[in-house]
């Protein structure tokens, strides 16, 4: 009997040969485990012991041999498999415990050169794998350093690996190894998924939750194979673990707070942004922020796109959230935050990577995929489309409640002043009662407001509520074929009209 090592984490590997070997196996094994089992004083051969031929090409071919593969693929009750390795020499091969050249890791270093990644691409590893994962009826395939503790004692006390457990390892080798070509394949892809007739998307579970959006959900959190950042690679520094909702809730902040590069504040409720400010003033930037709506922010979500000073720290007390985000924290304001017993408190920075500008939605059947809505706009296609054109202040609200309504679910109405979302509202099916919404939250703030408004105003019903709050000013794509209804409307109210040219719905 004999079992096959050759492994690229070492972790435990040793420990491992040794349960092996007490076993009954003779061991074989590669280059650098080789040199690890031998020196912990256990007998082991090299491959080319039993190929009868050296490493080539610099180790790029050592495996890829039929005395190898034979050993692993040949069933063991068909008797011409049996005797066709017997008239050969080749003997079986029952226990292969492999994991790969550490790819990821070489290309996650900063600037990683096309040759460094190339020759950390497995080869001989990945075909062993699939051959004993192939034949697990047969071969014992193990690539999780996790197993061997259990599969160990089972080899020593003489108990047998069953079919079941045989199949949850082949699985977990064909898993690791599509991983692993997915990776590959991604860090090959440079930008170029949309082109391609198919793909896989590789993810490395972080941890189980205890359910899911609901208690009768299962749930789990899983980050991107490549690259680093974002809300699944947040520290969290204090608090109680993440919930499904949590993770949806902190992206929503993550993302719409780092969108913008001046000092800001938000406070998310069920994904969506309630309050939103910048100011020079981290203090006033949160105030503006929570008082968008302060009912909502009750037990919200808070992020910051600058480190956390120890005065907003202070400024926030007495106000329940859920949790807050910051991409670090001035050390007296992280010991005021870990005095609040429920709230989480994330360290957090934007997802870079291969797959950072892709968002990947799931739906029946299969999946939508599509690049991040961060367009970065020309403000000098924009239209001035009314009889009077905005005000300088007009112009800055205008801009503000633009850049604030694309993180908001559609259909979206954003009302501000002042760089502060005064008020908002999404998710409706008609957009007349966003404009609702949005005016009732944003009560006498509304007066001299700007409007913005994710896509075109169909009628021209959508200026006549917006004008009962005392808007002045809006900015919208355009594009309905009443536009011109909707502007004399607006010109009738004296009010101040863009045209953007984009749309911006979040679905």
């Amino acid at each position: 009997m004999n079992a096959l090592i050759s492994v690229s984490n070492k972790e435990s590997i040793v420990n491992f040969a040794k349960s092996i070997t007490e076993s009954g196996h003779s061991l074989i094994s590669t280059g650098g485990t080789w040199a690890t089992i031998q020196d912990a004083h256990l007998p082991v051969k090299q491959v080319s012991e039993i190929t009868k031929y050296k490493e080539i090409l610099d180790g790029r071919v050592k495996t890829l041999h039929p005395n190898i593969h034979g050993g692993i693929l040949a069933k063991r009750d068909y008797k011409t498999h049996v005797s066709q390795l017997e008239e050969l020499g080749i003997e079986f091969i029952d226990i292969v415990v492999v994991n790969l050249y550490p790819f990821v890791e070489t290309v996650s270093s900063p600037n990683v050169s096309l040759s460094e990644g190339l020759e950390n691409i497995d080869i001989g590893g990945p075909a062993m794998l699939r051959a004993a994962a192939k034949n697990f009826t047969d071969v014992i395939v193990v690539v999780d350093p996790c197993d061997y503790d259990w599969i160990g004692n089972k080899l020593i006390n003489g108990e047998l690996i069953n079919l079941d457990e045989r199949k949850k390892l082949a699985r977990k080798a064909f898993q690791h190894v599509a991983l692993y070509d997915t990776a590959i394949a991604t860090w090959l892809d440079n930008g170029n998924l949309f082109k391609a007739s198919e793909i896989t998307v590789g993810f490395n579970k972080i941890e189980e939750l205890r359910y899911g959006e609901n208690p009768h959900q299962t749930g789990a959190v899983f980050a991107n194979i490549l690259g680093d950042g974002g809300i699944v690679k947040s520290e969290q520094l204090h608090g109680m673990p993440m919930s499904y909702t949590n993770y949806l809730d902190a992206d929503s902040a993550l993302t719409t707070v780092n969108s913008f590069s001046e000092t800001a504040c938000v406070v998310v409720k069920h994904t969506n942004p309630c309050g939103i400010a910048i100011d020079d003033d981290q203090v006033i930037a949160f105030q503006k922020a929570f008082n968008g709506d302060s009912v909502s922010a009750y037990g919200g979500i808070v992020g910051f796109n600058k480190k956390l000073e120890e005065s907003t720290a202070m400024a926030m007390k007495g106000i329940l959230f859920d949790i807050i985000i910051a991409p670090s924290y001035e050390p007296q304001a992280l010991i005021i935050l870990q005095k609040r017993k429920r709230t989480r408190v994330l360290k957090a920075h934007l997802p870079y990577g291969p797959l950072s500008h892709i968002n990947i939605k799931s739906i029946s059947g299969g999946a939508l995929i599509q690049t991040n809505n961060d367009i970065d706009e020309d403000m000098k296609t924009w239209q001035i489309v009314s009889e009077r054109s905005p005000t300088d202040k007009e112009m800055i609200d205008l801009i503000f409640a633009w850049r604030c309504l694309k993180h908001i679910k559609s259909n979206t109405i954003v009302l501000a002043k002042d760089n502060e979302l005064v008020g908002m509202g999404a998710g409706q099916p008609n957009r007349l009662v966003s404009i609702h919404l949005a005016l009732k939250i944003a009560a006498d703030k509304s007066n001299d407001a700007a409007l913005s408004s994710d896509a075109f105003m169909p009628f021209p019903d959508n200026i006549d509520i917006a004008n009962t709050g005392g808007i002045k000013s809006i900015i919208q794509p355009g594009g309905s074929i009443r536009d011109s209804e909707v502007i004399k409307r607006a010109n009738d109210f004296n009010m101040a009209m863009v045209f953007t040219g984009v749309r911006h719905f979040n679905h």
